[in-house]
């Protein structure tokens, strides 16, 4: 379509990681669909946490958002330019290339997503 953005694909070890990271939560209300033609996970039909080309997104709580923007190299989710997302955080490279790190942030967005009403 004329006037899209292409958007970069990840990389097929950084969707590896975030399966793996995903798939040690074990949970049955997280799950894995595309979105933005990228892997996401959803709870209660809620988009909690995904990637974006090489980047790595959470949604959160309005604490959890300002402590992962304070985070040096975190920055909103913008997947079109000058519009960000509301609640989404782009999690710094330092979180994202620490299996113990990342996880922890999945984690807090899995718990803020479950606090959420189901979508219908």
């Amino acid at each position: 379509m004329p006037g899209m953005p292409r958007f970069e694909k990840s990389s097929a070890s950084l969707v590896a990681r975030f399966d793996a990271t995903l798939g040690a939560f074990g949970a049955p209300d997280v799950t894995r669909r595309q979105m933005f033609g990228y892997p996401c996970a959803f709870v209660g039909g809620h988009m909690t946490t995904g990637l974006f080309a090489e980047s790595w997104f959470v949604r959160l709580d309005d604490a959890g958002l300002d402590e992962a923007l304070r985070l040096p190299g975190g920055r909103p989710f913008a997947p079109m330019p000058g519009r960000p997302m509301r609640g989404y955080a782009i999690l710094p490279d330092t979180v994202v290339s620490d299996d113990a790190a990342v996880a922890a942030w999945v984690a807090r967005s899995i718990a803020f997503a479950r606090t959420l009403p189901p979508k219908e």
